[in-house]
């Protein structure tokens, strides 16, 4: 890979030829299937991006001016040029994140992967840029065509297009896909636009005919090239979508030629004002197993063969999402009132086997979480029961309209939150750890955390049954694992998973952490403290049971995998203490920071969420050592504890 060796910042772009531009394209993307397809990741959408990266450094000074990406999951081909080849830990603690990161390089400005807000950003920055004198200095924005779905992207280009002395460059990356292909008016729009003739026929044609003859012909094609992209445009009709927003459009052009891509951006810079320029890509651009995936086209991967593009490793276990995919399906067999609705997630997020046995009863609004809780609101309101589908980090966005649109009205939907807690690689903006000290404030809202794959089927059924007010399954990411049976179940729903005559300790575990509370609890036994444990399955509100246990141990210590202020823990103290319950809680969770990337292992291993540090905290409590300290002993004749060692 000789010119991609000699590639450590975007100014070594400068001495390169067009041909030689093409060249490291090539090497771009065979570096990006090598190494990607070692560590996962998202692959295809690099795939797509290459030469237009390339030409956007090309073109523009990074960082003095400023590059934002919209999502930054397409941004690997931008760390690789501005000197980050080493992908060997991608995603994994110690490497490189999966997005832009600020504290990896002064090239990163966004470090989010929440959608569509990339152009508020473009118009702070080059407001600022204008109100602090800095005129000589660029914005570039580039967003997904998928991102344009999302009404935040609307927003800012109305607030854009109403002052026109900015430099600022919005590159539209439209492959036609977010995750999946993208839906809604705006999709139908720019696909009538990449696929009508009198782009494709004109692209080809001229292209042709120039090429004809030969060296001198070429050269006045690329010349005439970017003037020929604003005639088309304008003779196609393709300023319509933005001519009441007074902004520039440039293009279509095509987003793999590399001297196409730096003429129009050329033209981009020079303008003086904002600037759309509209590029058409394709997801996983030169690597066939990509092209062929229907489904997402390698949006994400995990462990993969280069060659062949198949996984590593075989599935094997259920994953979370596959046995809500399958479970939706089985209730709306028997309850022709329930609907799917998703943000342009259908397949992530286990929706897709609903829609293809019932494609008229799921809908995919786009990026636009908003929309879609309002939405379901008023399908509510229509005799249906909508089941909305998300990733939990991407509930925060729609907090709002589950308050004051769903459950002030009663209105009967269920949300179901796939990617809850710690998820590991994606890093702080995919966490799903703000959900339940979130929602638990919601009036009448319910929350439920199953803890395996029987009470995750067990409780959704429960969930679509309420027509009242809405409802929640969270649920983390990866495989469901060991099922737990419980010891029994109170006459509240309350699940006990074990029972321990001596009450030292009671445990409240919050979905998945069961398997850790029940660790604890036999590491607590080998020490002669006697613990119990609990599964509540519906956390919000907080059953009765669970304050009636509490008044009966020493110390109640609660585990969940959201952030610890505001969290499970903090619910169930406030109603012990309501109902004059002075037992000490100690609340466990995660803290409220924004947690780096890494295994999920490893994260919960550095905030204290494992079994080993939990009890070892736990046996000092009831030594009266820690705070808070358990009630003294009433039974003279227990056992003495000492403190277990320290793992190695």
């Amino acid at each position: 890979m000789n010119l991609l060796e000699g590639i450590n910042g975007p100014r070594d772009l400068d001495g390169l030829s067009t041909a030689q531009l093409a060249e490291l394209a090539q090497e771009i993307r065979e570096f990006l299937v090598e190494n990607v397809s070692r560590t996962g990741g998202h692959l295809g959408p690099n795939l797509g991006v290459v030469e237009l990266t390339t030409a956007i450094h090309r073109v523009f000074d990074s960082p003095r001016d400023a590059i934002v990406f919209d999502t930054g999951h397409q941004s690997y081909v931008h760390k690789i040029l501005t000197g980050r080849k080493d992908f060997t830990q991608l995603r994994s603690q110690g490497g490189l994140a999966g997005y832009p990161q600020r504290s990896e390089s002064e090239h990163d400005i966004v470090e989010s992967s929440h959608a569509s807000s990339s152009l508020s950003w473009a118009d702070g920055i080059s407001r600022a840029f204008e109100m602090t004198g800095q005129s000589d200095r660029h914005v570039v924005a580039v967003v997904g065509d998928g991102a344009l779905t999302g009404g935040m992207t609307w927003e800012a280009l109305n607030n854009i297009s109403d002052d026109n002395s900015r430099n600022l460059v919005i590159v539209v990356n439209d492959n036609g896909r977010s995750y999946a292909p993208t839906i809604g008016g705006m999709a139908h729009f720019l696909n009538s636009v990449r696929t009508r003739r009198s782009y494709r026929s004109l692209y080809s044609s001229s292209q042709r005919v120039f090429g004809a003859f030969g060296g001198p012909g070429r050269a006045l094609y690329r010349g005439i090239r970017g003037g020929a992209h604003g005639f088309l445009s304008r003779f196609s009709n393709n300023e319509a979508l933005y001519s009441n927003l007074d902004i520039k459009y440039l293009g279509p052009v095509h987003g793999h030629d590399i001297a196409a891509l730096i003429e129009v951006l050329e033209q981009a810079k020079s303008y003086g004002a904002p600037v759309i320029v509209h590029a058409i890509t394709e997801k996983g651009r030169g690597y066939e197993p990509a092209l062929l995936d229907v489904a997402d086209q390698f949006h994400a991967v995990g462990q993969i063969d280069p060659a062949t593009g198949e996984p590593v490793q075989s599935g094997g276990a259920a994953s979370w999402t596959s046995v809500f995919s399958e479970e939706i399906v089985a209730l709306a067999d028997v309850n022709p009132r329930l609907v799917g609705i998703t943000a342009a997630m259908l397949r992530p997020t286990g929706l897709h086997l609903f829609a293809e046995k019932y494609p008229e009863r799921v809908h995919d609004v786009g990026i636009a979480e908003q929309h879609a809780v309002t939405s379901a609101a008023g399908l509510a309101y229509g005799g249906l029961h909508p089941v909305v589908a998300l990733y939990a980090t991407f509930m925060n966005r729609a907090f709002d309209q589950v308050l004051m649109d769903v459950a002030l009205h009663r209105a009967g939907v269920t949300f179901v939150l796939d990617r809850a807690g710690v998820t590991g690689p994606d890093g702080a903006s995919h966490h799903g750890m703000w959900d339940l000290a979130l929602l638990q404030v919601v009036p009448n809202i319910r929350i439920a955390a199953p803890r395996d794959a029987e009470r995750l089927r067990e409780e959704l059924g429960e969930a679509v049954a309420v027509d009242d007010a809405p409802t929640v399954i969270r649920f983390a990411k990866g495989t469901v694992g060991t099922s737990y049976d419980a010891v029994r179940r109170t006459d509240d729903g309350v699940d006990v998973l074990r029972e321990d005559e001596q009450h030292d300790v009671l445990i409240v575990a919050v979905g998945s952490m069961a398997k850790t509370g029940l660790q604890v609890a036999e590491l607590l036994a080998a020490q002669g403290i006697g613990a119990t444990v609990i599964d509540p399955r519906w956390v919000v509100p907080v059953a009765q049971s669970v304050i009636d246990f509490s008044a009966q141990y020493r110390i109640v210590i609660t585990i969940e995998d959201g952030i610890r202020v505001g969290g499970i823990g903090t619910r169930i103290r406030q109603d012990m203490r309501a109902q004059g319950v002075d037992t000490a809680v100690n609340e466990l969770g995660l803290p409220a920071e924004f947690l780096d990337h890494g295994s999920r292992d490893y994260i919960l291993d550095q905030v204290g969420l494992t079994p080993q540090h939990i009890a070892r905290d736990v046996v000092a409590q009831v030594l009266g050592s820690k705070i808070p300290i358990a009630r003294p002993l009433t039974d003279t004749d227990s056992q003495p504890v000492s403190l277990p060692a320290e793992r190695s």
